[in-house]
């Protein structure tokens, strides 16, 4: 795998193949990421669940929470937090930027915020 600088960012998808509502998996120096589009805002947060291997990016998208599609756990989005079992650990986050209609994603990976069930 080839390094990259922490303040790159990787072109990683069109604006246009990620909708509003919707999310889609890209690789990104090596990680699978998760990209998904909360009401025009672009966040991109791990695509593997913490509690099993399964891509989030097949999960359903409702505002800002993403739900893993074979348990339910479910994600809030801007900050990785895990809101519900049986997940318990936060997936993480990663600085995006969108410049006209190209979507670009840094590699370098921000932990998860927060634990399931406390404020």
């Amino acid at each position: 795998m080839d390094e990259v600088a922490a303040d790159t960012f990787v072109r990683v998808a069109a604006l246009s193949e990620v909708p509003p509502g919707t999310a889609r998996a890209v690789d990104v120096a090596g990680r699978r990421i998760a990209l998904v589009n909360v009401g025009g805002t672009v966040y991109a947060i791990d695509d593997t669940c913490t509690h099993e291997r399964v891509s989030l990016a097949g999960g359903q998208v409702t505002g800002e929470i993403i739900v893993c599609p074979k348990h339910g756990s479910r994600f809030h989005v801007p900050t990785g937090r895990v809101l519900s079992l049986p997940a318990v650990r936060p997936v993480s986050t990663y600085a995006v930027k969108v410049e006209g209609d190209a979507i670009w994603v840094s590699p370098q990976p921000r932990p998860g915020q927060g634990m399931p069930h406390r404020r």
